[in-house]
């Protein structure tokens, strides 16, 4: 496919409706030249504008995915996530999992710990993936 080629199937497709319009809009114009009728000018962009337009942007619009971030085990971090579902998926086993685990609570950012009374972070953590883990495997 060349390069104009390639041009005009993305414009067909993500532009259709500003195409739609502007079709609608000359076969206004030339309908009441060609039938010298004047009143199927207001008809055709009635029609065509008012009606087809929006039916067919909402039988074509796409439906959206459910929300990554409606999920309710997401932990707000990408990397702890993807290492949650790895292991989910079985693509690691439990002692590889911890490896990465322990790897990934070393290098976290100094600035996002919080040294509250509640004990450490990395615990909280390591014991809120062990729960999810068993909470997994039954």
């Amino acid at each position: 496919m060349t390069g104009l080629a390639r041009r005009a199937a993305w414009n067909l497709r993500h532009r259709w409706r500003r195409i739609f319009a502007l079709c609608v809009v000359g076969v206004g114009v030339a309908a009441p030249l060609l039938t010298n009728l004047w009143w199927t000018l207001p008809i055709v962009w009635f029609f065509g504008l008012g009606i087809a337009l929006p039916v067919l942007h909402t039988l074509t619009k796409p439906v959206p995915d459910a929300d990554p971030d409606d999920r309710e085990d997401a932990t707000g971090d990408p990397a702890l996530d993807a290492l949650r579902e790895r292991y989910a998926n079985g693509e690691i086993d439990e002692r590889e999992f911890e490896r990465k685990l322990d790897r990934l609570l070393e290098t976290e950012d100094a600035e996002t710990v919080d040294d509250s009374a509640d004990g450490d972070v990395a615990d909280r953590v390591r014991g809120g993936i062990r729960r999810e883990m068993e909470r997994i495997r039954e």
